[in-house]
């Protein structure tokens, strides 16, 4: 299996775990701080647990925080892992996964920025179309009343998408550094638990998604880098984009307004179409090299 083939089967993968991130969450039917404590201790114990079985049977020798730029990025990480679900527990579910489907577009302006990796006329175009997707679905938010949902959900995109083009920056190993970061969460969540009381109805789905199904997520889209481009990978997070409001509908009858609904539409429309024109373009230029 080529590199590139190997990132997209493991970006894929990936997205699709995340999918089930806010469902299993949900279904806890806790506060914010008892499940944020609960999922990401799960997540830091799955990583190292992981690690050492790696570690004892394999020959490689993975390192869980790969030097500064692995601290950056676990930082990135780790504050996204906040921001995410602050905004599941204060806005829509499509509210949060369509503004994180922003995350493409902040990885093209990232890498611009950091990698000097300027991005295609086509994809300024696209960018240009998601920011209207997106101030949409962000006015709907103002006139709920869940403006500062949809805010958290943008900040959480914007991290995401640093730490990708970290990863990418860097070309190390980066798959263990977002689950170990899972700790900066934890220790937050603690604070306030200790403080105010442990609240989580049906942890089992929690402990699921937080030993399970984040690890699989994290490891895998961390680990996409590595053979994808920033732009690509955050591509897979238009799984969860538009898997998650159908898993959240199906269980909980949750229905999207319809400036969501609209402004989802744009955003997704945005992202396969810009999808289908690089795999076009990308099939040109092999025909051009091989001719």
């Amino acid at each position: 299996m080529n590199t590139h083939r190997k990132g997209l089967v493991l970006t894929t993968i990936g997205g699709l775990a995340l999918s089930f991130d806010v469902p299993l969450v949900r279904l806890g039917h806790g506060d914010l701080w008892s499940t944020v404590l609960v999922r990401s201790v799960m997540t830091f114990t799955a990583a190292i647990l992981l690690w050492l079985i790696v570690r004892r049977f394999t020959t490689a020798r993975p390192v869980l925080v790969p030097g500064r730029v692995g601290a950056l990025a676990g930082l990135s990480y780790g504050v996204s892992t906040l921001c995410f679900m602050g905004a599941v527990f204060n806005t829509a579910t499509a509210n949060v996964v369509f503004i994180v489907a922003f995350t493409p577009m902040f990885a093209a302006i990232l890498g611009w920025l950091i990698l000097k990796e300027r991005p295609s006329p086509s994809t300024l175009v696209t960018m240009l179309i998601m920011v209207a997707g997106v101030g949409l679905i962000v006015s709907g938010g103002l006139a709920g009343g869940h403006l500062f949902g949809d805010v958290l959900a943008a900040c959480a995109s914007f991290l995401l998408s640093l730490a990708i083009v970290i990863g990418r920056s860097a070309r190390v190993d980066m798959g263990f550094v977002p689950l170990v970061a899972t700790i900066i969460p934890a220790c937050v969540a603690a604070s306030f638990v200790m403080a105010d009381g442990f609240s989580l109805a049906n942890p089992l789905s929690v402990m699921f998604d937080g030993a399970i199904m984040m690890p699989l997520a994290f490891w895998c889209l961390a680990t996409g880098p590595k053979y994808l481009s920033g732009p690509e990978v955050g591509m897979f997070y238009l799984l969860e984009t538009i898997l998650a409001p159908v898993w959240v509908w199906l269980i909980f009858a949750e229905v999207p307004s319809a400036r969501t609904l609209t402004g989802g539409a744009i955003l997704i429309a945005a992202l396969v179409g810009y999808s289908v024109w690089q795999m076009r373009r990308v099939e040109r230029l092999k025909a051009a090299a091989v001719s």
